[in-house]
């Protein structure tokens, strides 16, 4: 068995979600000074490779510690949909399809190449990789209902679109006003102002998060490491997610692993 690393590395250099607190650490301990070498680290749970609780979105829903271990290793995809999005690009569950084996309850990740923008990527881009990756058109949300899907991922920094999060409609409104480039761009790809209020409504906004996380479907962001190999691509494998046993996180750190 091979064991393939589908994470991005986490430090102070890592992309964190507009408005939310950086990644800190430092040294509290000096092996020239007291022995031993020690870190203290304060963060939010919202950058690196983490998964996302439906508490994150849900007062009661289920945290972290209590996601059934059984949830978090399974068989699953990664579908490569690399090749046919780009800046603000659009997939829908028949572009998943077309392409994998989808299987009831199985662990999904999409391998948008989003990652090749993360910031340790020798491509780099931390604008293009928060403000213009693609994403899921919103019919996505019944059909991973209906596939009995309780974990999937994305190597982006969210499961939805730009044009259904604060980054395409008030991120910044009063300053630099990134929504309203994005927007522009939308506008500009999708054929205009009409167009865009079709494909992204009002009550799509976040529905990654506001639809699923009530049903226990959760989800993986910024997913990266080896999660490009083409090897690993369109075929039935085993996959794992495996956050920290946080008792009463919203969201946690984890590995994302495959198995071959």
């Amino acid at each position: 068995m091979k064991i393939y690393d589908l994470s991005q590395p986490l430090n102070q250099d890592c992309s964190f979600w507009p408005f939310y607190p950086p990644f800190e650490v430092k040294y509290i301990k000096r092996k020239s000074e007291h022995g031993v070498n020690a870190q203290y680290i304060m963060t939010s749970n919202h950058m690196g490779t983490h998964l996302d609780a439906p508490r994150h979105f849900v007062s009661n829903g289920r945290t972290i510690d209590q996601i059934p271990i059984e949830w978090c290793y399974g068989p699953g995809v990664i579908v490569d949909l690399s090749d046919m999005l780009d800046d603000l690009g659009l997939f829908r569950p028949e572009d998943i399809e077309a392409r994998a084996d989808i299987r009831d309850g199985d662990i999904l990740l999409i391998h948008t190449g989003w990652h090749k923008y993360s910031f340790l990527s020798p491509d780099a881009d931390e604008e293009r990789y928060i403000h213009r990756h693609p994403g899921p058109h919103h019919s996505i949300c019944d059909w991973l209902l209906k596939k009995k899907i309780h974990i999937w991922g994305v190597d982006m920094i969210s499961t939805d679109h730009p044009m259904n999060l604060p980054i395409g409609r008030f991120l910044g409104k009063g300053g630099l006003d990134h929504w309203a480039r994005v927007r522009a761009l939308a506008e500009q790809k999708f054929g205009g102002k009409d167009k865009v209020d079709e494909l992204f409504p009002q009550d799509a906004y976040q529905l990654t998060h506001n639809a699923l996380f009530p049903h226990d479907c959760m989800h993986v962001e910024n997913l990266g490491g080896d999660i490009g190999l083409k090897e690993l691509h369109n075929k039935r494998i085993t996959l794992g997610v495996f956050p920290w046993n946080f008792k009463g996180g919203e969201a946690a750190f984890c590995r994302a692993v495959a198995f071959v």
